[in-house]
């Protein structure tokens, strides 16, 4: 089975890269730029420049045209590249959508008046389907439509939208009867209730979220950008007052001449946090963007957030962390018999047993002991499992043979006249359950020969992933409905830090309102009806593709390969999106320290000479100074693109660590770069000056 990821797009790809070009003018317009307060402010400053620019062309003000000129076209650049960056990040999730829109064709259905196969059908346009319509879906046709199968079952290639090669089993009656529109029926028939109307569909939803335009903002970026205009307006206010002040000691000093206009608005723009306002927005797109690249879908940005941020997570056992078959790994005889003979009515008690478990001991048997599973006599019976006698197997060539759970089992031996049961069968049962396993007791008419010992199989690298976690300081549960013993077992195995046994929906409901309501973040993974309560109480609720409707309704992501395992690569890309905003913030922000040793000292200095001390950077002249630290502030916005799209690199190490590392690599760095950056430009300056 191999599994068919999105193809990487390079954020250097032509076929984005023009038409972001394009957008990011489009973006300019006022009334769209005023959602990003930053970059809208520096807009106004732009303007401003171009006005005074303006000016020294016609000798209306008294700087050089040069100056203003430059100072202009780079302010007006700063915002071009704010955005450009969030059209590039908006450009990746449009190219996506545009493949999934191939994936769109326009077919017929089937009507049917009633869920029933011989009925008779109406053939429509698949856009004339609404909800709760009945269809019929033969081998080789598309399903219409999104839906639960509510009779028969087919194999469904989902290719077209998930990417997995291999064919899956859509069947009515479990938890896996969601179809989704545009996927293949490849063999047998189903009828389909249709569970949204056109414009509704899952694959309507992917798009709309892909692209990103639609994308709302999250807690954190809501309260970040709250900080971001506080400390825009703040700089706003010291800048204005800075001409008064600067007027009243030129008459004081009785020298140098005010703060220009254009010196004024470039100091402004240069304090204001203008680096993380241009790359906030292409931060949020491009974490939906990672995800779907792990072929998951976000239906919220603050789903991947509130991941970031969760400490505990719920795990179903099964296909979680196990396997998800239970497979045979050992033959136990009891009362005297050999193994052998346990080994041979294991095997004709299983061969009609199409389950996993009993495809598992037929494989044992001819890998141990040789045994051939030959075909079974004309006149035999098969005995189908029931939820009544908790048995199975097969009545051939005058003798019975079972398999099932201990009491059942020794309960029908008795019933044939069993005379003895063997004094050592409890002890093995016993045995085998506490080690974490189902044993599953064999009988021969009325002689049990002894128990199989079925496995629940640990995934490989498992324990190394709740390690993982645990060093974050995330707790992980292991929910399942095997019974204390068998659960504490697996739960010790691989190596969770809890586990809750023979849980129910209400009880999966409960842990997650008594976690929450100790101030935890719940995450949760699942895929049936009775995980959907639960799902719309966690936190962060990850349904299955392969759920059913119920279950992908109440999720807030959803898994394309329906692989469980997909909710620590949730975390991780959500942990990722806070340190990646965390580290852009702490960077802009030290970024100031430098910029106040190039502008400050310039535009005073005509007043008082002074202040040349605090020129640490020996910049040439105060006109280059400013021009300097203005072409450092536009230019540092698209070196770091890269870093906003791609994320910062994810550490799993507590918090604490974690801030003193940022704080040393990107605190110290936003420190130094703009002291190396401001002073290189201006030497560039000097040669041309």
């Amino acid at each position: 089975m191999s599994i068919h990821k999105p193809d990487p797009i390079s954020i250097f790809d032509s076929r984005i890269m023009k038409p972001a070009l394009i957008d990011s003018f489009k973006k300019l317009d006022p009334r769209e730029l005023w959602r990003n307060p930053v970059m809208f402010c520096v807009e106004i400053a732009s303007v401003i420049t171009l006005v005074t620019f303006i000016m020294s062309l016609t000798g209306a003000n008294r700087e050089p045209a040069w100056f203003t000129g430059l100072v202009s076209a780079w302010l007006w650049l700063t915002v071009i590249f704010a955005t450009y960056s969030e059209a590039l990040a908006e450009g990746r999730g449009k190219a996506r959508a545009a493949s999934l829109r191939k994936t769109r064709t326009e077919v017929t259905a089937k009507r049917l008046s009633k869920p029933a196969f011989g009925d008779n059908f109406t053939l429509i346009g698949a856009n004339q389907l609404r909800k709760d319509d009945y269809i019929l879906v033969e081998a080789g046709e598309l399903i219409a439509g999104d839906g639960d199968v509510v009779a028969g079952a087919a194999l469904v290639n989902e290719s077209a939208v998930t990417g997995e090669s291999a064919p899956v089993v859509r069947e009515s009656g479990g938890d896996r009867s969601a179809v989704t529109g545009g996927t293949t029926v490849i063999a047998n028939s189903i009828i389909v209730r249709i569970t949204a109307n056109p414009g509704e569909t899952f694959l309507d939803r992917m798009i709309s979220l892909i692209e990103g335009a639609k994308r709302r903002k999250t807690p954190n970026e809501i309260a970040l950008e709250v900080l971001l205009i506080a400390l825009t307006l703040v700089f706003l206010l010291v800048c204005a007052n800075i001409s008064p002040l600067s007027m009243y000691s030129v008459r004081a000093a009785g020298q140098g001449s005010p703060v220009s206009l254009t010196v004024l608005t470039a100091l402004f723009v240069c304090l204001a946090p203008t680096t993380i306002a241009a790359l906030l927005p292409a931060i949020g797109i491009a974490g939906m963007d990672r995800l779907f690249q792990k072929n998951v879908i976000a239906l919220s940005g603050r789903a991947i957030e509130a991941a970031g941020d969760v400490n505990v997570l719920l795990l179903d056992k099964t296909g979680t962390i196990t396997l998800g078959n239970r497979e045979a790994v050992a033959f136990v005889p009891v009362g005297g018999h050999s193994e052998q003979e346990l080994a041979e009515a294991a095997l004709m008690a299983s061969l009609t047993d199409e389950t996993p478990e009993g495809r598992s001991i037929v494989a044992l048997a001819k890998q141990k002991h040789g045994l051939k599973s030959n075909a079974l006599p004309p006149d035999a019976e098969t005995i189908a499992f029931s939820a009544e006698t908790r048995l199975s197997g097969v009545n051939a060539g005058g003798n019975q043979y079972r398999k099932g759970a201990a009491d059942s089992t020794v309960a029908f031996v008795r019933t044939l006249g069993a005379r003895a049961i063997p004094g050592e069968l409890a002890d093995v049962v016993d045995r085998i359950a506490r080690a974490g396993a189902t044993p599953l007791v064999v009988s021969c008419d009325a002689e049990i020969l002894g128990v199989v010992n079925l496995k629940d199989i640990i995934k490989s690298g498992i324990q190394e992933r709740f390690q993982q976690l645990r060093s974050m300081g995330i707790k992980t549960v292991m929910i399942t409905g095997d019974n204390p013993l068998t659960a504490a077992a697996i739960a010790a195995e691989a190596q969770v830090d809890d586990f809750l046994a023979q849980a129910k929906p209400e009880d999966k409901l409960r842990l997650i309102k008594e976690n929450q309501e100790a101030g935890y973040m719940v995450a949760m993974t699942g895929d049936g009806t009775n995980d959907a309560p639960a799902l719309a109480q966690a936190d962060v609720a990850v349904a299955m593709n392969t759920g059913t409707q119920p279950a992908r309704e109440a999720a807030n992501i959803i898994d394309l390969d329906s692989n469980p395992t997909k909710l620590l690569d949730i975390v991780e890309v959500g942990k990722q999106i806070l340190m990646t905003r965390g580290n852009l913030t702490t960077f802009s922000i030290s970024n100031d320290v430098a910029k106040y040793f190039a502008i400050i000292p310039a535009m005073l200095l005509s007043i008082y000479p002074q202040l040349e001390v605090l020129n640490i950077m020996h910049l040439a002249t105060p006109l280059s100074a400013i021009l300097s630290a203005v072409i450092f502030n536009a230019i540092i916005i698209p070196l770091l693109v890269p870093l906003a799209l791609r994320g910062t690199k994810f550490r799993p190490m507590p918090a604490e660590k974690l801030l003193i590392h940022n704080l040393l690599i990107y605190g110290a760095g936003g420190i130094i770069a703009p002291f190396v950056g401001i002073k290189g430009i201006d030497l560039v300056i000097g040669m041309f000056a």
